[in-house]
């Protein structure tokens, strides 16, 4: 049973699962109509593309939200939403809304930090996760956090096709779905209970696509998700070794806040990232992903998440130094691809099942 499945993807026992044949936008969406009600107060977090839009789609929803800017770079800071929720001594404030991992900043944010932070102000808010690009790659435990809401993505961690979209619901969140006023109805998590019980959908379901998850699920399970979380480390310690051999920065400063799903690099002042992408794509049939909005043109991404090794971020890290040349940037070849072979060939371990050969 997929949906069942489902939950190990979330690391949840006391979760509800629901699949929608749709996107992690549509996830976003069933967290918030199935929850609230028009003029309900959100605090959230905006520090990159993603945050953004969701923030867009709250406002648009008629929700009273407060928005947390923070530097593109940056992830939530956990003193500043205590203190916000410390002052809400009426306990107007009906969610904290988090996205775990930025993809335009390669930042990811501490999701137990906050709910520490919302639990020390002893605040009942629900917390609403966008878990797009780290669930399934990053450590998420959905029950140990205490989250209301989780949403992610087929085309990212579960290695398949853009099609999908999983969302969890906490008990409590399925309680205020009873009394949640805005307007939802094909991400109605009530036609999903009515109907998933039988092996049933609502509506018509994506087969080929919930044939693929089962497979991708039974991947993780038999990796196991601590071992499918400190890969996921690996490979990213290796990417940024090869940062470090080019003489480049992160667009994320701070150690606490990098992300292990992919890594966003800085280019030098007058260097136009987007030549790098072009270069990768055009000569060596590479796909690294442009900068977003404000740091479009100055920050290109790699990303190291799913069903990756090191041999496949070898080609992807190769590819990017080589394109890098190509846009006029001084790099030394092998420098940043050096690097990072030199830390997998130290940390490499025996494939399990291949000890014997």
């Amino acid at each position: 049973d997929v949906l069942a499945d489902s939950k190990y993807v979330f690391q949840t026992q006391a979760g509800t699962p629901f699949i929608f044949t749709g996107t992690g936008t549509g996830g976003w969406e069933s967290a918030l109509t199935n929850t609230l009600s028009p003029g309900d107060k959100v605090v959230t977090f905006r520090y990159g593309q993603f945050s953004h839009l969701w923030i867009d789609m709250m406002q648009r929803m008629g929700l009273d939200v407060t928005v947390i800017d923070r530097p593109w770079g940056e992830g939530a800071d956990e003193s500043i939403l205590q203190d916000i929720l410390s002052k809400d001594k009426d306990k107007k404030i009906k969610a904290v809304a988090v996205v775990h991992n930025e993809t335009t900043t390669g930042v990811t944010s501490d999701v137990k930090g906050v709910r520490a932070a919302m639990d020390a102000a002893n605040h009942p808010a629900l917390l609403l996760v966008d878990g797009v690009s780290s669930i399934g790659a990053l450590e998420f435990k959905f029950d140990d956090w205490r989250v209301d809401v989780a949403v992610t993505g087929s085309q990212k961690a579960l290695s398949l096709p853009t099609g999908l979209a999983l969302v969890c619901a906490s008990d409590k969140a399925l309680d205020h779905m009873k009394t949640a006023k805005l307007p939802r109805c094909y991400y109605d998590f009530m036609d999903q209970l009515k109907t998933n019980p039988a092996g049933s959908t609502p509506y018509t379901p994506s087969l080929s696509m919930l044939y693929g998850l089962k497979e991708s699920i039974s991947m993780l399970k038999q990796e196991g998700m601590d071992n499918v979380v400190a890969r996921h480390h690996r490979l990213a310690e290796g990417t940024r070794k090869a940062v470090e051999g080019w003489g480049l920065e992160l667009l994320c400063a701070h150690p606490r806040w990098r992300s292990d799903s992919l890594t966003v690099i800085k280019v030098p002042q007058g260097i136009d990232s987007n030549k790098i992408v072009k270069h990768a794509y055009s000569r060596y049939n590479l796909s690294i992903g442009i900068g977003l909005s404000q740091v479009n043109g100055k920050v290109y991404r790699i990303g190291h998440l799913g069903n990756m090794d090191e041999l496949m971020m070898c080609s992807a890290i190769s590819g990017a130094e080589m394109a890098m040349i190509d846009a006029g940037m001084k790099i030394q070849p092998g420098s940043g691809i050096g690097k990072a072979i030199e830390y997998w060939q130290q940390t490499a371990k025996v494939i399990p099942t291949r000890e014997a050969v």
